[in-house]
């Protein structure tokens, strides 16, 4: 692509909202997952007592299912950014280019 044309598609209100949007949203997902995660490993090394909780049978404490949920988070969290990518950056994206071959 040659640079005139990529200055041009920069000045595009769309590809600044684009830009915007998709960055405010994967700084957001990406402070909730780290939030989370280190939580959870400063839980571990400052409250080892904690997870001596018992929470199902004689052997499963609350650590079991505190990790799965650590797990199942990053999979809603990048379902959350799928499901807006599809919706309002593919929409965004497809205006650029419209524009941009006009």
């Amino acid at each position: 692509m040659q640079q005139s044309m990529l200055d041009a598609i920069q000045q595009l209100p769309e590809y600044q909202q684009l830009v915007k949007n998709r960055s405010r949203l994967a700084w957001t997902l990406s402070a909730i997952m780290c939030s989370a995660y280190f939580g959870f490993i400063l839980l571990v090394a400052f409250q080892p007592a904690f997870f001596e909780q018992i929470v199902w049978g004689d052997t499963i404490t609350i650590g079991f299912p505190l990790g799965i949920g650590l797990i199942l988070l990053a999979f809603v969290l990048t379902g959350i950014y799928v499901y807006a990518a599809n919706r309002q950056f593919d929409a965004l994206t497809q205006r650029i280019r419209e524009q941009v071959h006009a």
